[in-house]
């Protein structure tokens, strides 16, 4: 398909866009992407063929879509503008193997929509352009509910894309990096400037994969109290990890007690929470829970 034809040249999106008299919705961060080769580099980052599916989150007019349409066996395009729903319906009409569903990602059942869409896909990848004012809460919702995932490529926001990725000790290390890599491995597949969607954004963006883990590389007792410390460890930035975790689970008169358990778990009370790795994390959460310190 040469660029003339594919939707996600800004000619062919703009005549979209006024055949079907579109107007973009700030408040659901609509920005088009209207560049070949950055499409090109979020497929080929997804590694689908036809015995794979792909779930797209915010398709918008289908730039995307069409090159997930071409290159994987069966395509679940989730939008919840309904005024996007008969324009994609329109250009994606050549594709038989797109499923086009209005809904909000974070209400929807994926379970059942996978069970729906994807008999046929051995694996199924998520591949998307994200709106930026709810990318964590989307990733989470696909990581924690342990779907059957093989990659999630996504643009976002720049430094996002960096926290994701980020390893102990630096600045953009923090509960986000954790979490994410708790389920997956990230890698930073490219940066994207401004200029190349419609409208430009006030950031800029990358894309980043997230191969999704089998298990994770760190075993706890209880997902949700190692998340809930890690939260807690990182509350404010500026202070030690130890009056950190004091704050949310002790008294003032707790300190020698929260240092001692600090210090059997192999971490410096002095430390501050962007120093301390996922195992140290793992490690103080199993001592909280034999203290009973939930």
């Amino acid at each position: 398909m040469n660029e003339r034809e594919s939707i996600a040249s800004p000619k062919r999106t703009k005549e979209i866009i006024d055949k079907h008299r579109f107007s973009f919705k700030k408040s659901l961060g609509q920005n088009f992407l209207i560049d070949q080769n950055i499409l090109g580099k979020i497929v080929a980052a997804a590694d689908l063929d036809p015995t794979k599916g792909a779930l797209e989150i915010g398709p918008g007019i289908g730039a995307l879509t069409e090159k997930l349409a071409l290159g994987a066996g069966e395509v679940a395009a989730v939008e919840i503008d309904r005024r996007l729903i008969p324009i994609l319906k329109d250009v994606l009409s050549p594709y038989g193997n797109v499923t086009v569903r209005e809904a909000d990602v974070l209400k929807v059942d994926l379970k059942a929509l996978f069970d729906e869409v994807f008999v046929r896909s051995e694996k199924v990848s998520v591949v998307a352009n994200l709106p930026y004012y709810v990318t964590t809460p989307i990733l989470m919702k696909l990581l924690e509910e342990k779907l059957p995932l093989e990659n999630i490529v996504v643009m976002i926001q720049k430094e996002v894309a960096e926290r994701m990725s980020a390893s102990p000790g630096g600045k953009e290390y923090g509960s986000l990096s954790i979490a994410v890599q708790y389920y997956s491995e990230p890698e930073l597949v490219c940066i994207v400037p401004r200029t190349v969607f419609i409208p430009q954004p006030n950031v800029e963006s990358a894309v980043i994969r997230l191969k999704v883990r089998d298990k994770p590389p760190i075993e706890v007792a209880d997902e949700e109290h190692f998340f809930t410390l890690v939260q807690a460890s990182f509350t404010q930035r500026r202070k030690t990890i130890a009056n950190n975790l004091r704050a949310r689970y002790f008294s003032q008169e707790g300190r020698e007690r929260m240092e001692g358990l600090l210090h059997e778990a192999g971490i410096e009370p002095s430390r501050r929470a962007e120093t301390v790795s996922m195992e140290e994390y793992a490690r103080l959460s199993g001592i909280f829970l034999r203290e009973g310190l939930r």
